[in-house]
């Protein structure tokens, strides 16, 4: 069995995910209603939905699919961001048990098909390794993104991402 599409992903991932990691480590308690616009989600939203996005990746790895409006009606509780620490343990543990599942997934298992439901809808059905980049990966990172707009707005210094920010020089 060959690993060479998960270990090629494996780079990236520790350092998407520890970029992740230092943007959460930021997110102030106590501001979780904070909405910048009224089509936005509030940052305890935002912020939790960034933990689900990395429990997610070891439904990618395992599962065929993730269906967000299943036929016996239990949807997936969201995350709410509300305590700093429980975030992060939650984070450490989902991005831990994702890592360990890429670093064995072979090339033919994310080659397989993996799809996004919405009940009887499929959403969309891609080769695992395309749902795990852009259903988890791409998805994670621009709502990261947005997250650190959230904390520029609420004077909270953004951690450098792939450089120093302006409040790191």
């Amino acid at each position: 069995m060959s690993h060479n599409i998960s270990q090629a992903l494996l780079f990236e991932y520790d350092h998407e995910m520890g970029n992740l990691r230092k943007t959460l480590e930021r997110v102030p308690e106590g501001r979780g209603h904070y909405l910048p616009h009224d089509k936005s989600m509030t940052l305890e939203k935002l912020a939790g939905h960034l933990v689900e996005i990395v429990d997610w990746a070891s439904n990618v790895l395992t599962e065929s699919a993730i269906d967000f409006n299943p036929p016996d009606g239990q949807r997936p509780e969201r995350y709410v961001f509300t305590v700093r620490a429980e975030a992060l343990a939650k984070f450490d543990t989902a991005m831990k048990r994702a890592r360990t599942l890429l670093a064995k997934t072979s090339d033919e298992q994310m080659m397989e098909s993996w799809a996004l439901k919405a009940g009887a809808h499929t959403v969309f059905s891609l080769p695992r390794m395309m749902a795990f980049r852009g259903f988890v990966m791409n998805h994670m990172i621009h709502h990261r993104a947005q997250l650190g707009v959230y904390l520029r707005l609420n004077d909270v210094p953004v951690p450098g991402l792939y450089g120093p920010s302006a409040d790191e020089q």
